[in-house]
């Protein structure tokens, strides 16, 4: 273990090698590799030597490396390995401001002029005094950039949204102050450092509560994280929607595969658990009867099972949760609060909390933080904007776009639909990018189609909704399988918790190709019923879906067809299957 006050001695070290490698002012340190202490160390260190912190997505190709790299101008890339290294070297000549690259972790397979590795750099900056690196640290302002969040460019080109040391600090403090996180806490890092709540909640504010941060490996969302959680054992956990849903279909497997006797027992604590939780975050303060008991047999086990038997919060942001998800973990009484946030607001903008809670809203906004609705409908629903210091300075080299996403005022506006209920709960519908508008006009907001389908037919894993300037709605769907350990590809076996489905049904299916192949009756004809209840409560005819297709592979990270944080990419998948799409529209 690095104590706090190791690491900043460290962090002021790398800030004189890079000085000593010829580092400009705001020009960016970008870093691409899985996370860990040199990733940290190198970002720190950037900011503090006056440059930039520039993350890259490990996943991202050379091109996207060289297109981030180029657009911060960036004096220094930090990499991991000789694979990352690869990357940048086939794109170096697109980079006129590159002075040098830094490798933290395996050997060098050929030595190259301003290529160093980790322990040659950390040599560097002893000849730079310290009277340097002070000077540049007291001529840095509040409201100067200290870091680039890139957007993963899923609607489009990837921004540098550019945040200032104030923001990353109010933030930072604001949210610790709302969530009550009390100091010296542990936690668990294994979003990748690129995004901003990995920044804002690993990062900023672990060293504004001295709290210890632990590396889960770098295929933590390919299934080793529950591992690094027993390990650990944090006292906060934040959980992207699909690292909750793992976990939940992990535990409801374990549940059926359990005697009889012990599925009734579960079922009793569990319906125990949801009462009790509701009373809690309602206010009501009163324990059902059993609670003791039901903790006693199944919470704490669970908890210990996941390693969150330290844990006091449960966070989940980066993308929408389902309700089912989040009244599954309720009834474990592990509530989940849910948060909104985007990079342009530096992290969090609202969250629920111990006193302020409703299910399936982002809560209330963090004090100092404002939300407008722009445009509302009948509905109150309309364009969120936001208002703040935690409001970004602008898209790096982007006029137009900064004036798209600001105005005159300094209301952000984010691009998602949103609504306030009377007692001023903020609710995100969805993205106004993401809508399907009919040929025949009508609005259709997709998630919640999506996530009816997913309820009603358990064994899908991913429902997307089709109908952009079509007569009718369609919808993409993919079946829960297992997945490589290795390279987090989905792979053809069904998921134990699809077999179960299937046998329950009557089907003998335990491969997504076998459903395929002979268009499996009782499964097709589960989908199909379950597909007509959603449609039973449709909003209008227009919001039913007529057709329905499965696609012979899951979505994962490694195909591209989710991002960085697991959240869908909804432009790939459909230009991906396009075939697919033309097909449910063909008379």
């Amino acid at each position: 273990m690095v104590t706090q006050q190791e690491t900043l001695i460290t962090e002021a070290n790398t800030g004189h090698c890079l000085a000593k490698l010829g580092l400009e002012r705001f020009h960016g340190v970008a870093i691409l590799g899985s996370n860990g202490p040199e990733w940290v160390i190198a970002d720190i260190g950037a900011i503090m030597a006056g440059g930039l912190a520039v993350g890259i997505y490990s996943t991202s190709s050379p091109e996207a490396c060289g297109y981030v790299a180029a657009s911060c101008a960036a004096n220094v890339v930090v990499v991991e390995d000789n694979a990352q290294l690869s990357k940048i070297l086939q794109v170096q000549k697109q980079l006129p401001h590159l002075k040098a690259i830094v490798q933290y972790r395996d050997r060098l397979e050929e030595k190259r002029p301003n290529v160093y590795m980790w322990e040659e750099f950390m040599e560097l900056g002893r000849t730079v005094p310290d009277t340097q690196l002070d000077s540049i640290i007291r001529s840095q302002c509040v409201n100067h950039c200290c870091t680039l969040i890139y957007t993963s460019g899923t609607t489009g080109t990837p921004k540098g949204v550019m945040l200032s040391h104030d923001n990353v600090t109010w933030v930072s403090k604001g949210t610790k102050d709302i969530l009550r996180l009390p100091d010296h806490g542990v936690i668990i890092n294994y979003l990748p450092l690129s995004h901003v709540a990995a920044q804002i909640l690993d990062l900023w504010m672990p060293m504004y509560m001295g709290s210890t941060t632990s590396f889960a490996q770098p295929d933590a969302l390919k299934g080793s994280l529950l591992t690094t959680l027993k390990e650990v054992r944090p006292t906060v956990f934040a959980g992207v929607p699909r690292v909750w849903e793992k976990i939940e279909e992990k535990l409801k497997a374990a549940f059926n595969q359990s005697s009889l006797g012990k599925r009734k027992l579960v079922e009793w604590a569990r319906r125990i658990g949801l009462q009790a939780s509701y009373s809690r975050l309602d206010g009501d303060g009163s324990v059902p009867w059993g609670f003791a008991m039901a903790d006693r047999l199944l919470f704490r086990k669970v908890r210990e099972e996941l390693g969150l038997q330290r844990c006091t919060l449960f966070l989940a942001g980066a993308a929408p949760i389902s309700k089912d998800t989040l009244e599954f973990f309720m009834s474990l009484h592990l509530p989940i609060f849910e948060m909104f946030g985007l990079s342009e607001g530096s992290g969090p903008h609202s969250t629920c909390t111990n006193e302020t809670f409703r299910i399936y809203s982002c809560g209330k906004e963090l004090p100092g933080c404002r939300s407008r609705i722009e445009q509302p409908d009948a509905g109150g629903t309309g364009e969120l904007c936001c208002w703040g210091r935690h409001v970004f300075m602008g898209y790096l080299g982007m006029e137009a776009a900064t004036r798209e996403a600001l105005d005159e005022e300094g209301w952000l506006h984010t691009g998602d639909l949103a609504c306030h209920d009377p007692d001023g709960f903020l609710y995100i519908v969805g993205r106004i990018k993401e809508l399907v508008i009919t040929a025949g006009g009508k609005n259709i907001t997709p998630v919640p189609i999506e996530d009816a389908l997913k309820k009603e037919v358990p064994i899908v894993s991913n429902a997307v909704l089709v109908g952009d300037g079509r007569k009718f709605l369609s919808m993409l769907l993919t079946l829960k399988c297992q997945v490589d350990p290795v390279s987090g590809a989905p792979l053809d076996e069904l998921s134990p918790e699809a077999v179960q489905f299937c046998r329950e049904l009557g089907s003998q299916a335990t491969r997504v190709s076998e459903v395929l192949s002979t268009r499996d009756p009782a499964v097709y004809q589960a989908i199909q019923q379950g597909m007509e209840r959603v449609n039973q409560r449709a909003l209008s005819r227009a919001h039913r879906v007529q057709k329905w297709a499965l696609l012979p592979r899951d979505f994962s990270i490694a195909g591209g067809e989710l991002g960085p944080t697991a959240k869908l990419k909804r432009r790939v998948v459909l230009s991906a299957h396009e075939d697919t799409i033309r097909g449910c529209y063909r008379d």
